[in-house]
C-alpha cells in the first residue's frame, strides 16, 4: 500500500487517513463494500457503500498510473535515457496526461517530418532559429545555405529551412508546458461544432436538431453530446471540437517567439503550423476522449440511480398470482403461480378475438382463479395491456381480486435466456415471459437479477457508453440492493444468491445443490458444510443470509453470527432468552450499550444490533400499494390537451423523465416541465418507480410522440396533430 495514495485520497474525499487506510487494506483482504459498510463500521469511520466504493476506484486508477509509471521507467532505463532529472518527473506525474506527457519526446514514433529532417542533420540548423539570438542575430537564410546537401535531399536553403521549421514544429508539440496550456483552452474555451454530411439529411432525420449546432463543451450536457458521437458513428455528422485558431495559435507564438528578429519569423511559421498539423489535432483527440468520458460517467451514474430505484420497488410478498402477458392476435398467456413463484399452470386465452373467445376467456380466467386461489391478478404493460387490463376487470369473480400492472421490460430477455431454459425446460418462451410478469410483481429484485441490466429500459444511450465502466457501475448497484434487502438462503435462486458478498456463480450453485441434497438450512453454521464455502466466505456473506424459521433467530436477522455472542451476553444479564429479547421494546430499553464496547466493537456496531433486535430481517422497502391508470385512457388517440392522469415513471434522463400513462407509448416530462423551479438534475425531482400526476401538454400522434408536464402552471399548449 502506497502512503501517498492513501494521502492523495484522502484529501481529494475529505477523509481521515486513518478511515482510506484501513478501507484499503480491507479491500486488499478480500472484503467486499457491503461488507465493510455494515460490518467494519469502526474500523472506517461509518464510511458508506458510496464513500468504500469511491475509494476502491481512485485505489485501482492510481494503481493503473503506477503500472504505466513503471513500464515507462523500464523503457526509458533500458535505453539509456532515464536521466536522474527525467526519473524524478516522472515521479511527480499526478494524472496519466500529465505521465504521457512527460514520456511523449521519448516515445517511439512512426517517421514523421521531424525525424526526416533530423535524418537530413537539419536539428542544429532548427535549434538555433529556435533560440532566436539577438546578438548577434542571425540570418536564417545564410546559416540554412551552410546545410544545403542535394545527396541528403536538402537542394536549397529554402528546403533547410522547411526542415528546420518541421523539427521546430515537433519540439513545440512535445513541450510539457505547451501541450498543459492547449489542455486548458480546449477544457474552458472549446465548441463543439456539428454538421450534416452532404446527402444525408433524409437518412439521418432523427439527428436533426444537429445538423448545424454549436456548443460551447463547458455547457455541453451528456445526452446531447452521446447523441452527437452516435451521429457521427453512424455516418450522418461530422463533429469538430476546437477552441477559436486566432487564440491558440497566439498562445503557442506567446510562449516560444521571444525576440524579434529574422528567425523569429521562421518561428512564428513552425508555430501556426504545429497547431494546425500537431497539436491541434492532438489536442482535439484528447478532449473529444474527456467529453465521451465525462459524458459516460453521467449516463452510467442516471442508469445506475434509475436501477437501484427499480431493483427496490415495492415488493408484493407471497401471494397466488395469476400472471397474464397480454397479445392480441397471438392471446394472452396465463400462468399460475403459487406463492413461492412455482408454476402451478399455464394456458392461452383470446379476449380479443370475437365474443365467443371473449366469452370463453372470462370462463377460464374465473376457473383459474378459483382453482388455484388467487389472491392477485399480475398483467404486463406491453401490447394490448390495457385492453386485457379493462376485460380482466369486467369479469365477476368470486371475490375481490386487485388488478395490477406490470413493468415487463426485460421479460422477453429472460424469456429466452439460458437462466429460463434452466428454471423451465420445458415450456417455451411466451410461459416463461408470464412467470417473470408474476414473479417481477411479488419480488422484483429477486426477478430483475436473472436479467442483464442493460436489458432492463431504464438510462439513456447506454449502448454508447463504455461497456466496462457500465457493467462494473450496474454491477455493484445490484450488489449493493441485494446486500442490502438480504437473501432467504432456503428460497433463493442461484441467480440472486450470486450477488450476496462473498459468493459468486460457483458458491451460489453448489448452496442449491447442498440445499436439494440436504434440504433447507437450519443454520447459518451449515453454510460451512458448503463445498468451497471457507471461513472468509462465510464471514463476508453470513450477515446477508436469512434463515427463517432455523435453530437461532438471529439467523433471520441482519446481526452477524461474529456479534452472536453480543446479544448471548446481552439476554444472560437480562435473564431471559435470545429470543425473548427480539422484538421487545421493554427489554432493550433495559440494555446499556456503554457495557458491550470493547476493542473491536464500538457503538456503530451495538446500534445496528439493537435495530436489528428491534426488527428482525425486515425489509428496508417501501411497502406494496397497488397501482390503477386512469379509466377509459388506454391509446394515444385518447389524449386530450389538459388531462390530468396518473402515472409511474419509467425512466429518468438528463434531459427530464418518462411516464407512464397507460396508452402503450410513454410521454415525456422535459426537464423544464419536472416543477415549478429550476431543475439542475431531474433525479432530485423524481425517481424511477415514484408515482406522479401529469399533464397532458402536447400530442404527436404520427410520431407517436407526448409531451407531459408536472408543473402546476404547463408552459406549453398546443394543439393535438392528427
Amino acid at each position: 500500500m502506497i502512503d501517498r495514495h492513501i494521502s492523495k485520497i484522502a484529501d481529494e474525499l475529505q477523509l481521515h487517513t486513518r478511515q482510506v487506510r484501513a478501507t484499503a487494506e480491507l479491500l486488499q483482504d478480500g472484503a467486499t463494500v457491503p461488507f465493510i459498510a455494515r460490518y467494519r463500521k469502526e474500523a472506517t469511520g461509518s464510511l458508506d457503500e458510496v464513500a468504500i466504493a469511491t475509494i476502491r476506484d481512485r485505489l485501482e486508477k492510481l494503481a493503473e498510473l503506477d503500472k504505466r509509471r513503471e513500464a515507462i521507467i523500464e523503457f526509458l532505463t533500458e535505453r539509456n535515457l532515464l536521466t536522474d532529472e527525467l526519473h524524478k518527473q516522472l515521479l511527480a506525474a499526478e494524472t496519466m496526461s500529465e505521465l504521457e506527457d512527460i514520456y511523449l519526446p521519448y516515445r517511439p514514433k512512426r517517421r514523421t517530418r521531424a525525424t526526416i529532417a533530423r535524418e537530413k542533420g537539419l536539428e542544429p540548423l532548427a535549434l538555433a532559429i529556435l533560440e532566436q539570438k539577438t546578438n548577434p542575430a542571425i540570418d536564417p537564410y545564410q546559416e540554412a545555405a551552410s546545410f544545403v546537401d542535394e545527396e541528403k535531399g536538402v537542394a536549397t536553403p529554402e528546403d533547410a529551412l522547411a526542415g528546420a521549421r518541421d523539427i521546430i514544429a515537433e519540439l513545440v508539440s512535445e513541450d510539457q508546458q505547451a501541450r498543459a496550456e492547449m489542455r486548458r483552452l480546449f477544457a474552458n474555451k472549446g465548441v463543439i461544432s456539428s454538421t450534416v454530411i452532404k446527402g444525408k439529411e433524409e437518412e439521418g432525420a432523427k439527428f436533426k436538431d444537429y445538423f448545424d449546432w454549436h456548443e460551447p463543451v463547458t455547457s455541453a450536457p451528456s445526452h446531447r453530446i452521446l447523441a452527437m458521437l452516435r451521429g457521427e458513428r453512424e455516418g450522418i455528422l461530422r463533429l469538430h471540437v476546437t477552441p477559436l485558431e486566432f487564440e491558440a495559435v497566439s498562445i503557442l507564438q506567446d510562449a516560444f517567439v521571444t525576440a524579434n528578429v529574422p528567425a523569429s519569423k521562421q518561428v512564428e511559421i513552425a508555430v501556426e503550423d504545429c497547431y494546425k498539423r500537431l497539436l491541434g489535432p492532438s489536442m482535439e483527440t484528447e478532449i473529444r476522449a474527456e467529453l465521451k468520458r465525462q459524458a459516460d460517467e453521467e449516463a452510467i451514474r442516471i442508469f445506475a440511480e434509475n436501477l437501484r430505484e427499480l431493483l427496490l420497488a415495492p415488493p408484493l410478498g407471497r401471494k397466488n398470482v395469476m400472471a397474464i402477458d397480454p397479445g392480441f392476435r397471438t392471446g394472452c398467456k396465463v400462468a399460475c403461480l403459487d406463492r413461492q413463484g412455482k408454476l402451478l399452470h399455464h394456458e392461452t386465452i383470446y379476449p380479443h378475438s370475437g365474443e365467443g373467445q371473449a366469452l370463453e376467456a372470462a370462463k377460464t380466467v374465473q376457473k383459474l382463479c378459483q382453482q388455484f386461489g388467487t389472491e392477485i391478478i399480475a398483467i404486463g404493460n406491453g401490447t394490448a395491456s390495457r385492453e386485457t387490463e379493462s376485460v380482466v376487470r369486467s369479469i365477476r369473480l368470486e371475490k375481490d381480486i386487485p388488478v395490477v400492472m406490470v413493468n415487463e421490460s426485460g421479460a422477453s430477455v429472460y424469456s429466452a435466456s439460458d437462466v429460463a431454459r434452466e428454471e423451465f425446460p420445458e415450456q417455451d418462451v411466451t410461459v416463461r415471459g408470464s412467470v417473470s410478469i408474476g414473479r417481477r410483481l411479488m419480488d422484483p429484485l429477486a426477478e430483475l437479477v436473472k436479467i442483464d441490466p442493460k436489458s432492463i429500459g431504464v438510462g439513456q444511450y447506454q449502448h454508447d457508453v463504455d461497456q466496462g465502466s457500465l457493467k462494473k457501475s450496474l454491477d455493484d448497484v445490484v450488489i449493493s440492493c441485494v446486500n442490502q434487502v438480504g437473501v432467504d438462503v432456503n428460497t433463493a435462486s442461484k441467480q440472486l444468491l450470486t450477488y450476496v458478498s462473498g459468493l459468486g456463480p460457483q458458491l451460489a450453485q453448489n448452496i442449491v445443490r447442498f440445499r436439494d441434497e440436504n434440504g433447507p438450512f437450519r443454520s447459518r453454521k451449515q453454510l460451512m458444510k458448503v463445498k468451497g464455502l471457507g471461513p472468509k466466505a462465510f464471514e463476508q456473506a453470513a450477515g446477508f443470509l436469512r434463515i427463517r424459521g432455523g435453530d437461532n433467530p438471529l439467523d433471520a436477522s441482519a446481526v452477524h453470527p461474529e456479534s452472536y455472542h453480543i446479544v448471548e451476553k446481552m439476554s444472560a444479564d437480562l435473564g431471559c432468552k435470545v429470543a425473548d429479547l427480539i422484538s421487545n421494546e421493554e427489554l432493550h430499553k433495559q440494555i446499556k450499550l456503554d457495557k458491550y464496547v470493547s476493542d473491536k466493537v464500538g457503538i456503530p456496531t451495538l446500534r445496528d444490533i439493537m435495530d436489528e433486535l428491534a426488527k428482525p430481517g425486515r425489509d428496508p422497502r417501501e411497502q406494496f400499494e397497488a397501482f390503477q391508470f386512469a379509466e377509459g385512457i388506454e391509446k394515444i388517440e385518447d389524449l386530450k390537451l389538459g388531462m390530468k392522469l396518473p402515472g409511474i415513471v419509467t425512466n429518468v434522463t438528463a434531459f427530464g423523465a418518462f411516464v407512464d400513462i397507460g396508452v402503450h407509448q410513454d410521454g415525456l416530462v422535459h426537464i423544464s416541465e419536472l416543477a415549478d423551479k429550476f431543475v439542475k438534475d431531474p433525479n432530485e425531482v423524481v425517481k424511477v418507480h415514484q408515482r406522479v400526476t401529469v399533464t397532458v401538454v402536447d400530442v404527436d400522434i404520427p410520431r407517436k410522440r407526448i409531451s407531459l408536464s408536472m408543473r402546476a402552471t404547463p408552459t406549453s399548449r398546443r394543439q393535438v396533430r392528427q
